[in-house]
């Protein structure tokens, strides 16, 4: 039998970085967000030879293993070996020999959240394998307590439930992790306008969020009167964000964007970059209303308000770059697996 997964990517529209612990548990955290058409998947393949084979694109990590309970979290593919050491921890399964691989639309450090939603990937896959009792909130729990808890990396908690949950929704982050998800309902000129109105573009530039969002940690944990007055602002720009949206007022939504941008490189040095100043430059100067970086920033995509008529002129002119612009569209599914199983035509079977 076979057993696929996939879960998709989001847009992080407006307070970023609330999410983060010790913010979050001192203050409370809002973000708006919204999953789009690229996507993260995992394919899980039964095997009988008792062992365990790993094919990790976006970890680069191609390797096989011993059937074991555990495996040893070394560095290579540690999302994939994470999850599996947490479901053979937390659920009474006897190990079972399999290849799993997994693979992404968008590269990693793009601030699209491809990490968390691999992890979250990954869960769907082998709930759906072993038929594990978790909902939405239950899988993006434990990928949440995977990277954070079991693997020790630094990061906030939106896009979980973002991969879990999918579409555009309004999520609250109180103290002791827990987490309300509120998803909004869009009217469809909405989405259409907003898909006309915004461009994601690659910077070219990957990087690792975590020095980031430690920085970030370390400002709030200090009391850095400066962070800590940016961060709030950031925070109510996505309540002030989710009345524009659900009023499709694009000229608030555009205002609300840019300044929360100017706020968030308040929160630590490397935010932002001559590259993506550069980008933000060149797409103002092409006709840009506003733009932010998805994301902790520090490289990945950025995304740009643009009057529809404009959007044509501003691609052209972030061709001269070193980056490309990435078509997209938002989505309302949140992660789904499902099974193949096997056939005796499989061999035959034409795509």
């Amino acid at each position: 039998m076979i057993i696929r997964s996939k879960a998709p990517l989001r847009l992080g529209l407006a307070g970023g970085g609330s999410d983060v612990s010790p913010y979050s548990d001192m203050y409370g955290g809002l973000i708006l967000n919204a999953t789009i058409n690229l996507y993260t998947y995992t394919t899980i393949e039964e095997r009988d030879d008792g062992g365990i084979e790993i094919d990790s694109y976006d970890a680069d990590c191609h390797k096989a293993y011993p059937l074991s309970r555990e495996l040893t979290i070394d560095g290579e593919a540690s999302l994939i070996k994470g999850v599996y050491n947490r479901v053979m921890r937390d659920f009474d399964v006897e190990p079972r020999s399999f290849k799993i691989t997994t693979y992404n639309d968008a590269p990693a450090g793009s601030g699209l959240g491809t990490s968390s939603t691999m992890v979250v990937c990954i869960i769907k896959a082998f709930v759906e394998w072993l038929s594990l009792p978790l909902g939405d909130y239950e899988i993006a729990r434990m990928a949440y307590e995977v990277e954070r808890k079991d693997l020790q990396l630094s990061g906030g908690k939106q896009d979980q439930y973002a991969a879990a949950f999918g579409g555009f929704n309004f999520m609250e982050f109180l103290e002791n992790d827990m987490v309300i998800v509120n998803p909004l309902k869009i009217k469809r000129w909405i989405v259409d306008e907003l898909e006309a109105s915004l461009l994601l573009y690659f910077t070219g530039r990957s990087r690792s969020s975590a020095a980031i969002i430690d920085q970030q940690k370390a400002n709030t944990s200090k009391g850095e009167n400066k962070s800590v007055a940016a961060m709030h602002r950031i925070k109510q720009s996505a309540k002030d964000m989710k009345l524009a949206l659900l009023k499709g007022d694009m000229q608030t939504f555009a205002r609300i964007l840019g300044k929360a941008w100017e706020d968030k490189k308040q929160m630590a040095d490397a935010i932002t970059n001559p590259v993506i100043e550069e980008a933000f430059n060149t797409a103002m100067a092409a006709g840009a209303i506003a733009g932010k970086v998805s994301g902790a920033g520090g490289g990945g995509f950025c995304m740009f308000m643009v009057e529809p008529t404009k959007k044509k002129a501003v691609t052209e002119a972030l061709k001269a770059l070193n980056g490309f612009v990435m078509p997209f569209n938002f989505t309302d599914g949140g992660a789904h697996g499902w099974k193949i199983y096997p056939t005796d035509d499989v061999n035959k079977m034409k795509y």
